[in-house]
């Protein structure tokens, strides 16, 4: 299995969509940041990844600190860390007030309507939730705003019509269909990456290129496949077919730190998701993680989140609950 099917098979991404919208100009819609809305959205999520479908007609989108784009039918864009973003029929439109949008946010997926009466731009809005550490390889890889469309390429136009006939099967409250849009809506942030990967331009470095690469991605692969293996470098060029010098090397060009660092952040990631989500002992989290005793795993834990594991795992237990608003 490739490296990124293996790093989305531990993810445990909650996914929904939070409103199917019919806008008609003029309108405009400023979105915080994904921190301010998080917890009316999904109660206790520690990261929230945005994004919206268009599915007809085009519209404005404009980030701090970056040229505005426009946006066309069949476009998926993707708010990986959470910006603060304005979506609007033009320029110079003013925002709605935020009271709408929080009323936005509670409705759910049936369909809502805002506007002046003119032109027609319609969107599908979702978000995914997600563990920080075990998706950091991924988002801290992503800018800031990625852009991809779904048609024209391919056989992914049924993608779009799956997901536009689950709103409606939501909106009408039948059983399951929420279930469906959720699961659908996985499949269309995954497909938006494969989109993003496949576009790299060939000097490209980060974690997507890295997987791309022909050496470095069997490594990470590899990695990921079987994380509680005593792998070291030289075990890796040897299972990639190659040496330990040039491995070494081209790993650390495209994903920025040694194989060995990269793993040990990677087995944390997983030990910290065991120790939130399970009643797994501290000694065989280690062993999952590959670590023979308990001192050693507790060390390398220490290094990388500040405390031992049982302390990271009280505070976790203790905090608070998070109510939706």
């Amino acid at each position: 299995m490739d490296a990124l099917s293996e790093v989305l098979r531990v993810l445990r991404l909650n996914s929904a969509m939070f409103y199917n919208a019919r806008f008609s100009a003029p309108w405009c819609f400023s979105s915080p940041e994904a921190s301010t809305v998080m917890h009316t959205l999904q109660p206790g999520a520690e990261r929230l990844v945005i994004f919206h479908l268009l599915t007809e007609g085009q519209c404005r989108m404009e980030v701090e600190g970056a040229p505005p784009a426009t946006l066309q039918a069949g476009d998926v864009i993707v708010f990986p860390h959470g910006d603060a973003h304005v979506m609007s029929s033009a320029p110079d439109v003013a925002p709605a007030p935020p009271a709408d949008l929080l009323a936005l946010l509670r409705r759910g997926p049936r369909e809502i309507r805002f506007g002046g009466g003119g032109a027609t731009t319609r969107f599908i809005c979702g978000y995914l939730s997600c563990d920080p550490r075990l998706c950091r390889p991924i988002l801290t890889a992503l800018p800031r705003v990625l852009t991809v469309n779904l048609r024209g390429e391919g056989d992914t136009g049924w993608l779009e019509l799956s997901i536009r006939y689950a709103v409606a099967e939501a909106a009408a409250a039948r059983p399951g269909g929420a279930g469906v849009l959720a699961k659908l809506s996985e499949v269309l942030f995954v497909e938006t990456l494969r989109r993003y990967m496949a576009r790299l331009p060939p000097e490209q470095t980060g974690w997507f290129a890295g997987v791309r690469d022909r050496l470095v991605g069997r490594a990470l692969a590899l990695m990921h496949g079987q994380p509680a293996h005593p792998w070291t470098v030289d075990a890796l060029a040897r299972e990639c077919g190659s040496s330990r010098s040039v491995l070494a090397e081209r790993f650390t060009h495209y994903v920025g730190q040694s194989p060995m660092h990269y793993l040990a952040r990677w087995r944390m990631a997983l030990a910290a998701g065991m120790l939130r989500s399970s009643a797994s002992t501290i000694t065989r989290v280690a062993k999952e993680v590959g670590y023979d005793t308990d001192p050693a795993f507790t060390r390398a834990f220490r290094r990388e989140f500040g405390m031992p594991p049982a302390a990271w795992r009280n505070g976790v237990s203790r905090a608070p609950a998070q109510i939706a608003a």
